[in-house]
């Protein structure tokens, strides 16, 4: 997910996708844990969308 699309959100959906990104998360890890996936990369890119997406939330707090 790119900035634009996390800024384009209003702050209700921004935090449930960021709870949707976390549980999901929790399962690739899982899911990793048990067999390795296909391309582990991805757990690393939902981690980075998560920290944009707690980023641009505490934007929008000291605002």
């Amino acid at each position: 997910m790119k900035i634009a699309d996390i800024k384009e959100l209003s702050t209700q959906e921004l935090q449930e996708r960021l709870a949707a990104e976390k549980d999901a998360l929790v399962r690739m890890k899982l899911n990793h844990s048990v067999s390795p996936l296909e391309n582990p990369s991805q757990i690393k890119a939902i981690r980075k969308n998560i920290a944009r997406m707690y980023t641009e939330l505490s934007l929008r707090e000291n605002k």
